[in-house]
């Protein structure tokens, strides 16, 4: 794994999910002064669009912009946020060895489709993707 880019990465999570402000929380007091800047979809679907982010996908799974204006998504998102966070970066290595990559997006995109579900806020036709 590469180490990380400079400046912050932005990453758009879901605000309206207490699971997800929990995280955020944590994670922002886990890592580095100014490597990470959030932003809550909710407020900011003007921005998502864009950067070519529909409302469904920004739902769907986590989005990281690095500095240089690339986009990752879902799973590799995570890894790339844990890779600058030092306490988990044992945990960004781990999830990019193919076969737990492979599990762990599995598995990442069934609890979001489940925990949008319970919230009510599963977007249409997104039970199939």
């Amino acid at each position: 794994m590469s180490p990380p880019n400079p400046g912050p990465v932005t990453v758009y999570f879901d605000g309206a999910c207490p699971i997800c402000r929990k995280e955020v929380r944590q994670y922002d007091r886990w890592a580095l002064p100014g490597s990470v800047r959030w932003v809550d979809i909710t407020d900011h679907a003007d921005t998502l669009r864009e950067l070519g982010i529909t409302p469904e996908a920004a739902l769907l799974e986590l989005h990281l912009r690095h500095p240089d204006g690339r986009l990752e998504r879902g799973l590799d998102a995570f890894i790339t946020l844990w890779a600058r966070i030092p306490w988990c970066r044992p945990l960004a290595w781990v999830a990019s060895l193919a076969p737990v990559h492979w599990l762990l997006r599995r598995l990442y995109r069934w609890h979001t489709r489940r925990r949008l579900a319970r919230q009510g806020r599963l977007p249409q036709g997104a039970c199939r993707r």
